[in-house]
């Protein structure tokens, strides 16, 4: 597979990860944590990371915007629920294990 055929795959399947993500608001972002050891954000960073290796001007808040399809404070708002003490628990755990 040559590289661009394999950049527009990969840029394709990014782009249904962040239709699926979109699609489940009801999953928080510490459950993704709790489950994957990654989230939102953590794609907002990645994100931002790969444009600054590629010398594109962005600032998080723009990288926020492309995972999150809105301003994140609007996605927080809207759609963010406390976190409870299980899911606080159960992260406590992951990054416990991820220490030692």
């Amino acid at each position: 597979m040559d590289q661009q055929t394999q950049t527009a795959l990969e840029a394709a399947a990014f782009r249904r990860l962040l239709q699926h993500l979109d699609e489940r608001k009801d999953v928080q972002n510490i459950d993704l944590m709790i489950m994957s050891g990654f989230c939102r954000n953590c794609l907002s960073k990645w994100l931002l990371a790969a444009a600054d290796e590629q010398g594109v001007a962005m600032d998080y808040d723009q990288a926020r915007e492309q995972i999150y399809g809105m301003p994140y404070h609007a996605w927080k708002d809207k759609y963010q629920q406390p976190a409870s003490a299980e899911q606080l628990a159960a992260f406590a755990a992951v990054e416990a294990a991820k220490n030692k």
